[in-house]
């Protein structure tokens, strides 16, 4: 009985601790951190503020885990969306991450803008440098399956990665703005899917 009682109170504490996650990261995509502050995510996860704090000691806590949850969901979707070609080539495994990416951030603007530029804390801020480092290391794989295979001239696929995680993360910065006027989301999409090509030495 004891043991059945644990497991209760276990799978009780997990769902709360997943309906907080679940506010929060609603919160920041529909207004950024800013939005997300402790009593508003308390209200909408059905919670009293003191709550939250049993589970996150703090707000820094808080957004650290939200920015993981988050982050992980697009580092899976870029990850799947590279592997949708079925067996093509290292260009279009290249490309079809970064199209994936790219309509996922221009969907979800405030998230991705929350993601990859808001002023965070420290706590945060060292999530986003990990997360950059998981979604290089997408980038790095089918770069260094590439070259293995004769389709991509020899390179270092962990440099190459890096370069265009940065690239792709500066060109989307402008349209995913707060005070971008946004553009034609299609030419983007299809100029940074052109320049990421070329980049790891795909022949035009």
């Amino acid at each position: 009985m004891a043991y059945r009682t644990t497991e209760r109170t276990e799978a009780r504490r997990a769902e709360t601790r997943e309906r907080i996650i679940t506010a929060a990261l609603e919160l920041v995509a529909e207004g950024g951190y800013v939005a997300a502050q402790v009593a508003p995510v308390a209200e909408r996860a059905r919670v009293a503020v003191g709550t939250v704090y049993r589970y996150f000691p703090s707000k820094s806590d808080l957004f650290a885990e939200v920015f993981r949850v988050a982050s992980q969901h697009e580092v899976d979707a870029m990850r799947a969306g590279a592997a949708s070609t079925d067996g093509g080539s290292a260009a279009e495994r290249i490309a079809a991450g970064t199209e994936t990416f790219a309509r996922r951030a221009l969907a979800g603007r405030r998230l991705a803008w929350a993601l990859l530029a808001e002023p965070v804390d420290p706590a945060v801020e060292a999530e986003r440098l990990h997360f950059r480092h998981s979604y290089r290391d997408v980038i790095a794989e089918i770069v260094a399956d590439g070259v293995k295979s004769g389709e991509l001239p020899e390179q270092d696929p962990e440099v190459t990665g890096a370069a265009l995680v940065g690239a792709i993360g500066e060109t989307m910065l402008g349209p995913l703005s707060p005070t971008s006027n946004g553009g034609d989301p299609e030419v983007l999409i299809a100029s940074l899917i052109d320049f990421c090509t070329r980049a790891i030495g795909e022949e035009h």
